[in-house]
């Protein structure tokens, strides 16, 4: 008897060693708490595993806006989450239920990447979200000498839903990508990463009605953010007007355009399927982010008024390494 519980034990114990080596005994399904470390700083960001096998998908998260696996494999405690529109690849080993490995995306330079690791999500207490102050709204942030386009005060728009907020600085030419977390010890901590952009950002509410704005990354710093009215009061600069940055040279002058498509075929303005139509034309590119933000409304717009005789070209600067086949998949996704 006493064998046999043994060969027992010894069965279940080699189960359960084999099935820990190879991943069939775990699920990685659910939230993490990734963090990816970029120019010295740890960027948390959101990352939700679903399905298993052929169904296995990651996601990443813009505030409310969702980017996709392109593949996805977990074979041998191995997990691999590709993101090609981005070219960016996450690889991580499972150990004593945690993710630790590396990221690799585009403009890296040589095979190691950023580090990779991941826990599970635990959602924070009711204590730790207790008396959360309201900051939701728009603020502008006076800059200490005016950018290249000269910018000498930029705007800072929140949104918030209780101890939740998301968040982004909003330039003439751009913005900083929506960036989202929670309240957490004094302060807001947020952070974006959707295969690109990772960016970090603490918001800590000063008693003089003032937001302290602490970034990290490309455009480290701290700067001080004041609601409109208390900026005008004080005799700070407003925000530039940004749609006059961009205007038409001459409304009434044709736009003219001659480009290979995808398939090598020159077309352009004068090609007959345009000629009284209403053609939308759009530069873009597989490496912008917002490009992505905007394609899925595209494709939203162009069945629904395609027979009305909407057109869109889409123009795409690409990088060497890119192609311009790769917009198209997402597009079509």
């Amino acid at each position: 008897m006493k064998g046999l519980t043994n060969g027992i034990f010894g069965l279940v114990a080699v189960a359960l060693s084999f099935g820990a080596s190879t991943g069939w005994a775990q699920s990685l399904e659910g939230r993490w708490e990734a963090t990816l470390k970029s120019g010295g700083n740890a960027i948390p960001f959101r990352l939700d595993i679903s399905g298993e096998g052929p169904t296995l998908k990651g996601t990443l998260y813009s505030d409310e806006e969702k980017e996709f696996t392109t593949s996805a494999s977990f074979k041998n405690g191995v997990l691999v989450l590709d993101l090609e529109h981005y070219l960016t690849k996450i690889t991580a080993t499972v150990k004593n239920g945690e993710l630790d490995g590396k990221i690799q995306a585009r403009g890296d330079k040589g095979p190691e990447g950023s580090a990779f690791h991941a826990t599970r999500y635990v959602a924070p207490t009711a204590e730790e979200v207790a008396n959360v102050p309201s900051i939701a709204g728009v603020w502008e942030i006076p800059l200490d000498k005016p950018t290249a386009k000269g910018e000498k005060t930029q705007r800072l728009i929140v949104k918030q839903n209780g101890a939740e907020a998301a968040a982004s600085i909003l330039r003439v030419d751009g913005d900083t990508g929506a960036l989202t977390g929670s309240w957490k010890d004094g302060k807001f901590a947020l952070s974006h990463f959707d295969g690109s952009r990772p960016g970090y950002m603490e918001i800590v509410p000063l008693k003089d009605g003032t937001l302290q704005i602490k970034e990290s990354g490309r455009l480290a710093g701290v700067k001080i953010a004041y609601r409109p009215e208390v900026a005008r009061a004080k005799g700070l600069p407003e925000a530039e007007d940004y749609t006059t940055h961009t205007t038409m040279r001459d409304p009434n002058e044709v736009f003219t355009w001659q480009f290979t498509d995808v398939a090598g075929k020159v077309e352009s303005n004068d090609d007959p399927k345009y000629k009284g139509k209403v053609v939308l034309y759009i530069v873009t590119g597989t490496w912008c982010p917002n490009c992505h933000d905007e394609a899925q409304y595209l494709v939203q717009l162009y069945p629904k008024y395609h027979d009305k005789g909407l057109e869109i070209v889409a123009l795409d600067f690409e990088e060497p390494e890119r192609r311009v086949s790769t917009c198209l998949r997402h597009l079509e996704a």
